[in-house]
Protein backbone atom coordinates (compact mmCIF):
# COMPACT_ATOMS: atom_id res chain seq x y z
CA UNK A 1 0.00 0.00 0.00
CA UNK A 2 1.46 3.41 -0.91
CA UNK A 3 2.39 5.84 1.84
CA UNK A 4 0.52 9.14 1.74
CA UNK A 5 1.46 12.40 3.44
CA UNK A 6 -0.03 13.10 6.85
CA UNK A 7 -1.71 16.39 7.71
CA UNK A 8 -3.54 17.76 10.74
CA UNK A 9 -7.31 17.62 10.66
CA UNK A 10 -8.72 20.64 8.84
CA UNK A 11 -10.22 23.25 11.20
CA UNK A 12 -13.59 23.25 9.43
CA UNK A 13 -13.71 19.47 9.57
CA UNK A 14 -12.72 19.56 13.23
CA UNK A 15 -15.58 21.97 13.99
CA UNK A 16 -17.98 19.61 12.23
CA UNK A 17 -16.68 16.76 14.39
CA UNK A 18 -17.19 18.76 17.59
CA UNK A 19 -20.77 19.54 16.61
CA UNK A 20 -21.35 15.90 15.79
CA UNK A 21 -19.91 14.61 19.06
CA UNK A 22 -21.96 17.13 21.03
CA UNK A 23 -25.16 15.60 19.67
CA UNK A 24 -23.92 12.03 19.14
CA UNK A 25 -21.53 11.36 22.05
CA UNK A 26 -19.58 8.18 22.77
CA UNK A 27 -22.10 5.45 23.43
CA UNK A 28 -24.52 6.80 20.84
CA UNK A 29 -24.76 3.32 19.29
CA UNK A 30 -26.21 1.97 22.56
CA UNK A 31 -29.19 4.35 22.42
CA UNK A 32 -32.59 3.04 21.27
CA UNK A 33 -32.56 2.79 17.49
CA UNK A 34 -35.45 5.20 16.99
CA UNK A 35 -33.57 7.80 19.05
CA UNK A 36 -30.37 7.26 17.04
CA UNK A 37 -32.24 7.83 13.80
CA UNK A 38 -34.00 10.93 15.09
CA UNK A 39 -30.75 12.50 16.33
CA UNK A 40 -28.93 11.72 13.06
CA UNK A 41 -31.78 13.22 11.06
CA UNK A 42 -31.59 16.36 13.21
CA UNK A 43 -27.80 16.64 12.81
CA UNK A 44 -28.10 16.34 9.03
CA UNK A 45 -30.90 18.90 8.95
CA UNK A 46 -28.65 21.33 10.79
CA UNK A 47 -25.98 21.07 8.07
CA UNK A 48 -28.37 20.92 5.12
CA UNK A 49 -27.74 23.52 2.42
CA UNK A 50 -30.41 24.99 0.14
CA UNK A 51 -30.99 23.11 -3.10
CA UNK A 52 -29.67 24.70 -6.30
CA UNK A 53 -32.34 26.51 -8.25
CA UNK A 54 -33.86 25.14 -11.44
CA UNK A 55 -33.58 21.47 -10.47
CA UNK A 56 -36.54 19.16 -10.93
CA UNK A 57 -37.02 17.06 -7.77
CA UNK A 58 -39.62 14.30 -7.44
CA UNK A 59 -40.23 11.34 -5.16
CA UNK A 60 -40.87 8.34 -7.39
CA UNK A 61 -41.34 4.65 -6.50
CA UNK A 62 -38.92 2.70 -8.69
CA UNK A 63 -40.16 -0.88 -8.72
CA UNK A 64 -41.59 -0.20 -5.25
CA UNK A 65 -38.35 1.29 -3.90
CA UNK A 66 -38.99 4.88 -2.73
CA UNK A 67 -36.54 7.09 -4.59
CA UNK A 68 -35.84 10.82 -4.68
CA UNK A 69 -35.13 11.89 -8.23
CA UNK A 70 -33.04 15.00 -9.00
CA UNK A 71 -32.42 16.17 -12.56
CA UNK A 72 -31.71 19.34 -14.49
CA UNK A 73 -34.46 20.92 -16.49
CA UNK A 74 -34.70 19.88 -20.12
CA UNK A 75 -35.42 16.74 -22.06
CA UNK A 76 -32.08 14.99 -21.65
CA UNK A 77 -31.78 12.05 -21.81
CA UNK A 78 -29.66 12.51 -18.70
CA UNK A 79 -26.90 10.18 -17.50
CA UNK A 80 -28.19 8.53 -14.34
CA UNK A 81 -26.53 8.08 -10.95
CA UNK A 82 -28.00 5.43 -8.64
CA UNK A 83 -26.99 6.76 -5.22
CA UNK A 84 -26.82 4.86 -1.92
CA UNK A 85 -26.70 7.09 1.13
CA UNK A 86 -24.39 6.54 4.08
CA UNK A 87 -25.42 5.83 7.65
CA UNK A 88 -24.02 2.39 8.40
CA UNK A 89 -26.96 0.71 6.62
CA UNK A 90 -28.86 1.62 9.82
CA UNK A 91 -29.37 5.40 9.68
CA UNK A 92 -30.28 7.95 7.03
CA UNK A 93 -32.78 8.59 4.27
CA UNK A 94 -33.19 10.87 1.24
CA UNK A 95 -33.71 13.70 3.73
CA UNK A 96 -30.21 13.28 5.18
CA UNK A 97 -28.54 13.39 1.75
CA UNK A 98 -30.91 15.63 -0.20
CA UNK A 99 -28.65 18.67 -0.54
CA UNK A 100 -25.52 16.74 -1.51
CA UNK A 101 -27.31 14.78 -4.22
CA UNK A 102 -29.03 17.94 -5.47
CA UNK A 103 -25.67 19.64 -5.87
CA UNK A 104 -24.25 16.58 -7.65
CA UNK A 105 -27.13 16.59 -10.13
CA UNK A 106 -26.78 20.32 -10.74
CA UNK A 107 -22.99 20.50 -11.01
CA UNK A 108 -22.44 17.23 -12.91
CA UNK A 109 -25.50 17.80 -15.14
CA UNK A 110 -26.97 14.38 -14.59
CA UNK A 111 -29.93 12.74 -12.89
CA UNK A 112 -29.40 11.38 -9.38
CA UNK A 113 -31.74 8.72 -8.01
CA UNK A 114 -31.30 8.75 -4.23
CA UNK A 115 -32.56 5.47 -2.82
CA UNK A 116 -34.69 5.23 0.30
CA UNK A 117 -33.52 1.66 0.68
CA UNK A 118 -34.54 -0.66 3.50
CA UNK A 119 -32.45 -0.25 6.63
CA UNK A 120 -30.88 -2.77 8.99
CA UNK A 121 -31.37 -4.37 11.44
CA UNK A 122 -35.02 -4.69 10.40
CA UNK A 123 -33.80 -5.54 6.89
CA UNK A 124 -30.25 -6.96 6.92
CA UNK A 125 -28.18 -7.78 3.85
CA UNK A 126 -29.10 -8.54 1.07
CA UNK A 127 -32.15 -6.23 1.30
CA UNK A 128 -30.10 -3.17 0.27
CA UNK A 129 -28.67 -4.98 -2.77
CA UNK A 130 -32.14 -6.16 -3.77
CA UNK A 131 -33.38 -2.56 -3.64
CA UNK A 132 -30.45 -1.34 -5.74
CA UNK A 133 -31.15 -3.99 -8.37
CA UNK A 134 -34.81 -3.02 -8.49
CA UNK A 135 -33.90 0.61 -9.15
CA UNK A 136 -31.32 -0.41 -11.78
CA UNK A 137 -34.01 -2.46 -13.56
CA UNK A 138 -36.44 0.46 -13.35
CA UNK A 139 -33.94 2.80 -15.03
CA UNK A 140 -33.30 0.26 -17.78
CA UNK A 141 -37.03 -0.31 -18.37
CA UNK A 142 -38.62 3.06 -17.65
CA UNK A 143 -35.77 5.58 -17.76
CA UNK A 144 -36.53 7.02 -21.22
CA UNK A 145 -40.02 8.06 -20.19
CA UNK A 146 -38.44 10.05 -17.33
CA UNK A 147 -35.74 11.75 -19.46
CA UNK A 148 -33.04 9.26 -18.37
CA UNK A 149 -30.44 7.55 -20.51
CA UNK A 150 -30.80 3.86 -19.57
CA UNK A 151 -27.42 3.04 -21.10
CA UNK A 152 -25.38 5.49 -19.01
CA UNK A 153 -25.81 4.46 -15.37
CA UNK A 154 -23.26 5.20 -12.65
CA UNK A 155 -23.38 3.61 -9.20
CA UNK A 156 -22.32 5.95 -6.41
CA UNK A 157 -22.56 6.27 -2.67
CA UNK A 158 -20.85 7.34 0.52
CA UNK A 159 -19.75 5.03 3.33
CA UNK A 160 -22.35 2.23 3.42
CA UNK A 161 -23.52 3.47 0.02
CA UNK A 162 -20.04 2.78 -1.36
CA UNK A 163 -20.45 -0.87 -0.39
CA UNK A 164 -23.88 -0.85 -2.02
CA UNK A 165 -22.41 0.47 -5.27
CA UNK A 166 -19.82 -2.30 -5.50
CA UNK A 167 -22.39 -4.92 -4.51
CA UNK A 168 -24.61 -3.78 -7.37
CA UNK A 169 -21.75 -4.03 -9.87
CA UNK A 170 -20.74 -7.48 -8.60
CA UNK A 171 -24.35 -8.68 -8.79
CA UNK A 172 -24.81 -7.39 -12.34
CA UNK A 173 -21.69 -9.25 -13.40
CA UNK A 174 -22.83 -12.44 -11.66
CA UNK A 175 -26.26 -12.23 -13.29
CA UNK A 176 -24.84 -11.52 -16.75
CA UNK A 177 -26.65 -8.17 -16.94
CA UNK A 178 -25.31 -4.96 -18.52
CA UNK A 179 -22.72 -3.43 -16.23
CA UNK A 180 -22.92 0.10 -14.86
CA UNK A 181 -20.65 2.52 -16.71
CA UNK A 182 -18.72 3.46 -13.60
CA UNK A 183 -18.63 3.69 -9.82
CA UNK A 184 -17.91 6.60 -7.47
CA UNK A 185 -17.05 5.34 -4.00
CA UNK A 186 -16.96 8.04 -1.33
CA UNK A 187 -15.07 6.97 1.85
CA UNK A 188 -16.54 3.48 1.35
CA UNK A 189 -16.76 0.65 3.87
CA UNK A 190 -15.72 -2.42 1.89
CA UNK A 191 -14.35 -4.91 4.39
CA UNK A 192 -14.58 -5.95 8.03
CA UNK A 193 -10.85 -6.05 8.86
CA UNK A 194 -10.61 -3.65 11.79
CA UNK A 195 -6.88 -4.18 12.29
CA UNK A 196 -5.78 -1.99 9.36
CA UNK A 197 -3.56 1.00 10.04
CA UNK A 198 -6.40 3.47 9.46
CA UNK A 199 -8.68 1.62 11.89
CA UNK A 200 -5.89 1.62 14.47
CA UNK A 201 -5.03 5.31 14.24
CA UNK A 202 -8.69 6.44 14.01
CA UNK A 203 -10.23 3.94 16.42
CA UNK A 204 -11.72 6.63 18.67
CA UNK A 205 -12.58 9.35 16.15
CA UNK A 206 -15.56 11.54 16.94
CA UNK A 207 -17.11 11.36 13.45
CA UNK A 208 -16.82 7.56 13.16
CA UNK A 209 -15.16 5.13 15.58
CA UNK A 210 -14.15 1.50 15.28
CA UNK A 211 -16.75 0.48 17.88
CA UNK A 212 -19.48 2.20 15.87
CA UNK A 213 -18.41 0.36 12.70
CA UNK A 214 -18.62 -2.97 14.52
CA UNK A 215 -22.14 -2.05 15.65
CA UNK A 216 -23.14 -1.20 12.08
CA UNK A 217 -21.64 -4.40 10.65
CA UNK A 218 -23.44 -6.56 13.19
CA UNK A 219 -26.74 -4.91 12.34
CA UNK A 220 -26.11 -5.16 8.60
CA UNK A 221 -24.64 -8.68 8.46
CA UNK A 222 -26.01 -10.37 11.57
CA UNK A 223 -23.97 -12.30 14.15
CA UNK A 224 -20.33 -12.82 13.23
CA UNK A 225 -20.89 -16.51 12.49
CA UNK A 226 -23.55 -15.64 9.87
CA UNK A 227 -22.66 -16.48 6.22
CA UNK A 228 -23.10 -12.79 5.32
CA UNK A 229 -19.67 -12.15 6.86
CA UNK A 230 -18.18 -14.36 4.13
CA UNK A 231 -20.21 -12.97 1.21
CA UNK A 232 -18.15 -10.85 -1.25
CA UNK A 233 -21.19 -8.83 -2.24
CA UNK A 234 -21.64 -7.85 1.41
CA UNK A 235 -17.90 -7.26 1.96
CA UNK A 236 -16.38 -6.58 -1.47
CA UNK A 237 -12.77 -6.84 -0.27
CA UNK A 238 -13.46 -10.60 -0.03
CA UNK A 239 -14.09 -10.82 -3.78
CA UNK A 240 -11.51 -12.96 -5.57
CA UNK A 241 -12.10 -11.55 -9.06
CA UNK A 242 -12.71 -7.84 -9.67
CA UNK A 243 -11.93 -7.87 -13.38
CA UNK A 244 -15.60 -7.50 -14.34
CA UNK A 245 -16.02 -4.21 -12.51
CA UNK A 246 -16.35 -0.86 -14.32
CA UNK A 247 -14.03 2.18 -14.10
CA UNK A 248 -14.02 3.36 -10.52
CA UNK A 249 -13.30 6.63 -8.71
CA UNK A 250 -12.55 6.36 -4.98
CA UNK A 251 -12.03 9.08 -2.40
CA UNK A 252 -10.72 8.38 1.09
CA UNK A 253 -9.87 10.52 4.11
CA UNK A 254 -6.81 10.05 6.32
CA UNK A 255 -8.71 10.70 9.58
CA UNK A 256 -11.25 7.93 8.88
CA UNK A 257 -11.18 4.30 10.07
CA UNK A 258 -12.36 3.26 6.58
CA UNK A 259 -9.49 4.98 4.75
CA UNK A 260 -7.48 1.83 4.02
CA UNK A 261 -10.54 0.00 2.67
CA UNK A 262 -10.64 2.37 -0.30
CA UNK A 263 -6.87 2.33 -0.83
CA UNK A 264 -6.72 -1.46 -0.79
CA UNK A 265 -9.68 -1.73 -3.16
CA UNK A 266 -8.08 0.73 -5.59
CA UNK A 267 -4.87 -1.30 -5.63
CA UNK A 268 -6.81 -4.52 -6.20
CA UNK A 269 -8.78 -2.98 -9.06
CA UNK A 270 -5.56 -1.93 -10.76
CA UNK A 271 -4.11 -5.41 -10.26
CA UNK A 272 -7.25 -6.84 -11.89
CA UNK A 273 -6.84 -4.54 -14.91
CA UNK A 274 -9.76 -2.26 -13.98
CA UNK A 275 -9.43 1.47 -14.59
CA UNK A 276 -9.40 3.24 -11.23
CA UNK A 277 -8.51 6.59 -9.71
CA UNK A 278 -7.95 7.41 -6.05
CA UNK A 279 -8.10 10.73 -4.23
CA UNK A 280 -6.55 10.81 -0.76
CA UNK A 281 -7.65 13.61 1.58
CA UNK A 282 -4.91 14.07 4.20
CA UNK A 283 -6.76 16.70 6.27
CA UNK A 284 -10.30 15.27 6.24
CA UNK A 285 -12.36 12.69 8.13
CA UNK A 286 -15.34 10.47 7.46
CA UNK A 287 -18.52 12.21 6.26
CA UNK A 288 -16.51 15.14 4.92
CA UNK A 289 -19.05 15.93 2.16
CA UNK A 290 -21.37 17.22 4.87
CA UNK A 291 -18.72 19.81 5.81
CA UNK A 292 -18.22 21.04 2.23
CA UNK A 293 -19.65 24.51 2.96
CA UNK A 294 -17.61 24.82 6.17
CA UNK A 295 -14.21 23.43 5.08
CA UNK A 296 -12.14 24.38 2.04
CA UNK A 297 -10.53 20.92 1.70
CA UNK A 298 -13.98 19.33 1.96
CA UNK A 299 -15.27 21.65 -0.77
CA UNK A 300 -12.36 20.68 -3.02
CA UNK A 301 -13.04 17.03 -2.26
CA UNK A 302 -16.68 17.44 -3.22
CA UNK A 303 -15.67 19.23 -6.44
CA UNK A 304 -13.52 16.19 -7.31
CA UNK A 305 -16.50 13.87 -6.81
CA UNK A 306 -18.52 16.00 -9.23
CA UNK A 307 -15.66 15.88 -11.77
CA UNK A 308 -15.51 12.09 -11.41
CA UNK A 309 -19.22 11.85 -12.22
CA UNK A 310 -18.65 13.98 -15.31
CA UNK A 311 -15.70 11.89 -16.52
CA UNK A 312 -17.55 8.61 -16.01
CA UNK A 313 -20.56 9.87 -17.97
CA UNK A 314 -18.34 9.94 -21.03
CA UNK A 315 -16.64 6.65 -20.24
CA UNK A 316 -13.19 8.16 -20.75
CA UNK A 317 -10.13 6.23 -19.59
CA UNK A 318 -7.08 8.47 -19.42
CA UNK A 319 -3.63 7.50 -18.26
CA UNK A 320 -2.70 8.80 -14.83
CA UNK A 321 -1.70 7.85 -11.31
CA UNK A 322 -3.17 9.00 -8.01
CA UNK A 323 -4.02 12.56 -8.88
CA UNK A 324 -6.07 15.62 -8.06
CA UNK A 325 -8.02 15.11 -11.29
CA UNK A 326 -10.29 12.08 -11.73
CA UNK A 327 -8.53 10.39 -14.62
CA UNK A 328 -8.14 6.65 -14.72
CA UNK A 329 -5.21 4.26 -14.64
CA UNK A 330 -5.33 0.79 -16.13
CA UNK A 331 -2.34 -1.52 -15.59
Amino acid sequence: MPRFPDAPLDSGMEAFGRELSAQMPAGFATWPLAQQRKVWDDVCAGFRAPRPENLIVEDIPCNNVPTRFFRPQGQGPWPTVIYGHGGGWVLGSPETHDDMCAEMADQAQCAVLLLDYRLAPEHPFPAQLEDSLKVWRWVREHGPSHHLNPHVIIAAGDSAGGQMSVALALALAELGLPQVQGQVLIYPGLGADMSTASYERNAYNTVLSRAEMLYYFENFLGPQDHPNWRNPKALPLLAQDLSMLPPTAITVAAHDPLCDDGVIFHDRLLAAGVASTLRYEPALAHSYMRARHHSEPAKKGFDWIVKALKVLQGGRRNQSTVTSEPTFTRV
